[in-house]
């Protein structure tokens, strides 16, 4: 979930930034801080979204740079456990499939792709033994979040999954959806393909 944030927090200014103005410098220093930050509480930093207070300067003996005190907004991403969130796959594996949701990217294990029996094949494609359904890189997905660690803060870690009804490859959703007798035609003229 992508979220608006409101933080308070004294930015050091570098003296590089003093020939612009003061509130220019403090949003430049404030982005070279949070741009990409990660944090379990807040998530990962996406922008810098807006200024709203800055308080009087201050600077340290012995240090070049100008301290203030700012009030200021963030957009963050934050993934939420059951949160069901639209990525493409970005790489597939022995063991699953890498969903890029944006900011961050999210592991698939192989037995949470599909209700099925799934098999991998060396051109990096998942595929159901029972429903034919195959799952490519670059296919666009639905995923359900499962677990979310961010017990290495460089690198958070996601767990979803694509198993339950009206999550997976966008074909399969819409296949899912379609009115009984649109399916029933089509797997009648399966049938008949099969006899012959």
């Amino acid at each position: 979930m992508f979220y608006r944030t409101e933080l308070k927090d004294h930015i050091r200014v570098p003296p590089r930034f003093f020939d612009l103005k003061v509130e220019e410098s403090v949003i430049k220093a404030i982005k070279q801080k949070y741009d990409g930050y990660i944090d379990a509480e807040l998530g990962i930093v996406i922008d810098v979204f807006g200024l709203k207070e800055i308080k009087e300067g201050k600077i340290i003996p012995g240090d070049g740079a100008a301290y203030y005190e700012a009030l200021f907004e963030v957009i963050t991403f934050k993934p939420e456990l059951q949160e069901v969130l639209p990525g493409n796959i970005k790489d597939i594996a022995d063991f699953g499939a890498f969903i890029a949701l944006g900011p961050m990217d999210g592991m698939i294990h192989i037995s949470q792709t599909m209700d099925d029996f799934v098999s991998f094949a060396k051109d990096k494609v998942l595929t159901g033994k029972e429903t034919n359904r195959a799952l490519k890189v670059n296919d666009i997905c639905l995923a359900r979040v499962i677990a979310v660690s961010f017990k290495e803060v460089t690198n958070p870690k996601l767990g979803l999954t694509m198993r339950q009804q009206g999550l997976g490859k966008l074909e399969w959703i819409e296949e899912e959806n379609k009115p009984k007798e649109q399916k029933e035609s089509k797997e009648t003229k399966k049938d008949v393909k099969e006899k012959k």
